[in-house]
């Protein structure tokens, strides 16, 4: 069964980097502009990463002008939590932080168990098959609530 797609989306994980902005990048390029989406991380205290770019940029997502932020940052810039219709956690850090932050709103946070690629890998080759297998779950996750992505 096919899902309505939210009005208003936020991803989250432990540092911006990796799968909050693969999510962000992947809903925007997929299913268009009629759903706000954003992403934040517990921490910002990384970039985004190189190997997130690189199998982003293999589905035409563009990633590399991303800038990482955290929740406090997101509060600090203006940005209500309590805006958005859900809330997926991509992490177990991620979940404990968006379910303490919105224990006195009414919104929905979902955990999605989306594979950690960071410290898989010995090689280039390896470590990109991993990113790919995180991106693929995240785009497997979205087919599963709202239907097989199109392109624009």
């Amino acid at each position: 069964m096919v899902n309505q797609l939210p009005q208003s989306i936020l991803f989250c994980c432990d540092h911006n980097a990796v799968r909050s902005p693969m999510a962000e990048g992947i809903m925007k390029r997929f299913y268009g502009s009629d759903t706000y989406v954003q992403s934040v991380g517990v921490y910002n205290d990384l970039e985004i990463d190189g190997f997130a770019i690189s199998v982003c940029y293999e589905i035409e997502v563009e990633l590399s002008r991303h800038k990482s932020r955290s929740f406090d940052e997101m509060a600090a810039f203006g940005d209500d939590l309590s805006s958005f219709d859900l809330v997926v956690a991509l992490s177990p850090a991620s979940q404990r932080r968006a379910l303490d932050l919105t224990q006195f709103f009414h919104m929905k946070v979902e955990y999605w168990p989306i594979m950690d690629p960071t410290g898989i890998g010995e090689n280039r080759e390896m470590k990109l098959s991993a990113y790919r297998q995180s991106r693929d779950q995240i785009i497997s996750q979205f087919s599963k609530l709202w239907g097989i992505p199109t392109k624009d």
